[in-house]
């Protein structure tokens, strides 16, 4: 996350950080880490699937950073559906303020472009990607071929827009629910 930082490595100014995939895993550590990165009166905008894991993660955040002045907000969409996607988007443009020095998405590009571009906005997309996006997984085919086409997706956007720093981050093995999953499919011949 220091590269996201580039001009003040202990901010990320005042921001509008939009994360999807909050509710588990390594979308639920990041909301948990970001909030000591922003400036008071920046926008968290937490996006999952999950209603019930992410109220209680909006919760949890309300009362850590409250002395941070921090607004947080979240949506429970399905980011696979159109649907989920626009209303991520109504509820990203009901931030996007002029005041914002920074649009950080975590996990979804789809939602910049609802903050135009002006002198001095800085905008970071981090891809959370996989090894699996490089290397087959048995019995995880669709996983696998979802994050193939989406890192590379985003290599591309990386070399379209030069006013968007764009970071595809893998995490590799983390204790998580998937990885609990993963370790429990029984691997023929072996």
């Amino acid at each position: 996350m220091s590269d996201v930082c580039a001009t003040n490595s202990s901010s990320l100014g005042r921001c509008v950080c939009i994360i999807t995939g909050a509710s588990k895993g390594f979308g639920r550590v990041l909301a948990q880490k970001v909030p000591h990165l922003l400036k008071p009166g920046s926008v968290l905008l937490l996006v999952a699937r999950s209603g019930t894991l992410l109220q209680e993660l909006k919760e949890e955040l309300q009362s850590s950073t409250e002395e941070q002045k921090l607004v947080v907000r979240s949506i429970t969409a399905d980011l696979s559906t159109r649907e989920g996607v626009n209303e991520t988007v109504v509820a990203a443009r009901q931030e996007a303020v002029d005041e914002i020095d920074h649009v950080l998405l975590i996990n979804n590009a789809g939602v910049l472009q609802v903050f135009p571009s002006r002198p001095g906005l800085r905008s970071t997309v981090v891809n959370v990607s996989s090894v699996f996006a490089q290397q087959a997984l048995q019995s995880w085919v669709l996983y696998c071929t979802a994050k193939a086409p989406r890192e590379m997706m985003f290599k591309v956007l990386a070399q379209e827009e030069s006013n968007v720093h764009v970071l595809n981050y893998s995490p590799g093995p983390m204790d998580t629910e998937m990885q609990e999953d993963i370790l429990s499919v029984e691997k023929p011949f072996s």
